[in-house]
């Protein structure tokens, strides 16, 4: 007893001892940089006070804490950010799927501005401005030494007016200028179109529309078709698209898997991370989907193609995405302003980050960019002769009406995709694919 007493003792002094060695110093280390964090604010209070009183001309302080506080985020990473009331307005349009500009998705990087995409069909698609683009000067202007927001508020101004923009682009040996007329951007978040029997679903972006719009619109699709069993497969066609709100994106995924996680996140703190896991219900019942992807596929674009990736519901073709892997969250603030945060980053459901990384596709697949005719050159090949362009041939009256008929229609949809990849190389590279699988699978 006396040495179960003896041995209890000393646990307690060496506790004691533990608790002043270790705890002690770490709540010094706690003193002392709460004690530089104050030093710093005082610091900066001191240059606010001289900017205040001593500059040349009487400063605007709005203007100055808004550019403190946008500085200080900016310093974390190129997606976070002060947005002021305008800004703040603006960001809730867009995800409402309205807005006024030119129609880009920007980011900052190494002081340059970057374009991550162009959107379909706006001014800035339509003026030939491309993924990857630098954007050097606006109006003659140059960016560099400016915030992402300041660069941003000079490509704004009212719908109907010129902007001209110097763009640096890989490959091309000297900058030039591209001419754009600013106009409102409605963006229409899912297109949807048929290509024989496969349907193939553009979303342009992940906004409060695009589930809804993909859904119904496939939906719509299929029933044209003459419903399920005459359905090939899906194109879920997301190149140039930067991406949008993470639910859209745990919807879409969720639209074509059956089971298991779609993403997951984590954030600073250990458990603070979130995860997402499909619901049963296959909107497709399990047939064949290619995902197209590019360089201009961001954010939640990459969620959705890195889940069906990893599920093996789907083949990924293009080539290697963005590679935004953050997720950011919009703080408001006093004064109807807010702050974009990132508060943490996201993971495909085999656990890999594809932060500054990307999704690298299961078949890669390059855009030829088109080729302008030169002089004396043919448009199109000659076409090659057969037997059926000899004279004297014996017919083949072996073949009944509807066996015609169908070869007619098969030799029709295989003309159509060879013209097809003379304007989509990607997209008739994928309905390639479909229809290969479909072959396989017995299907006609």
């Amino acid at each position: 007893m006396k040495r179960f007493v003896m041995a209890g003792l000393g646990g307690i002094v060496g506790g004691a001892l533990l608790a002043t060695q270790v705890a002690g110093p770490l709540l010094a280390q706690e003193r002392v940089r709460a004690t530089n964090v104050y030093e710093q604010l005082d610091l900066f209070g001191d240059v606010f006070e001289r900017i205040r009183n001593q500059y040349v001309e009487e400063p605007d302080t709005a203007k100055l804490i808004e550019a403190a506080i946008n500085g200080m985020l900016m310093s974390l990473d190129p997606h976070s950010g002060y947005m002021p009331p305008d800004d703040f307005d603006d960001m809730r349009t867009q995800t409402r799927g309205s807005f006024g500009g030119l129609g880009i998705e920007v980011t900052q990087e190494d002081g340059f501005i970057k374009v991550v995409t162009p959107m379909d069909g706006t001014p800035a698609d339509q003026a030939g401005v491309e993924p990857g683009d630098l954007i050097t000067h606006v109006d003659g202007e140059s960016l560099m030494g400016l915030t992402l927001a300041q660069a941003v508020d000079m490509m704004r101004g009212p719908v109907g007016s010129e902007i001209i923009v110097t763009i640096l682009r890989d490959g091309v040996s000297e900058p030039f200028d591209l001419s754009i007329i600013r106009d409102t951007i409605r963006l229409q978040a899912v297109r949807v179109r048929t290509e024989g029997n496969i349907v193939v679903l553009r979303v342009t972006t992940f906004n409060e529309q695009t589930f809804p719009n993909l859904r119904d619109g496939l939906n719509d699709a299929i029933e044209e078709l003459g419903g399920m069993d005459s359905l090939g497969g899906v194109v879920l066609d997301m190149r140039n698209n930067p991406g949008g709100l993470l639910t859209q994106a745990i919807r879409v995924s969720d639209a074509f898997l059956e089971q298991g996680e779609i993403v997951s996140t984590r954030g600073r703190e250990d458990g603070a991370g979130e995860r997402f896991n499909a619901q049963a219900g296959d909107l497709i019942n399990g047939k064949p989907l290619v995902v197209l992807i590019n360089a201009g596929s961001a954010s939640a674009s990459e969620i959705v193609a890195g889940a069906l990736q990893d599920h093996r519901r789907a083949i990924v073709v293009g080539t290697r995405s963005f590679g935004k892997g953050s997720v950011q969250t919009v703080m408001p603030l006093r004064g109807d302003g807010a702050i974009r945060l990132t508060t943490s980053l996201y993971y495909t459901p085999s656990g890999r980050s594809i932060q500054a990384l990307g999704v690298s596709p299961d078949i890669v697949v390059e855009q030829p960019r088109r080729q302008p005719i030169e002089d004396g050159e043919e448009a199109t090949p000659p076409r090659t002769r057969s037997e059926n362009d000899l004279r004297g041939r014996l017919d083949n009256n072996d073949m009944s009406e509807d066996e015609r008929r169908q070869m007619e229609e098969e030799r029709q949809q295989a003309e159509d995709v060879a013209r097809l990849r003379q304007e989509d190389y990607q997209l008739a590279y994928a309905l390639d694919i479909l229809r290969g699988l479909t072959a396989l699978n017995g299907q006609k």
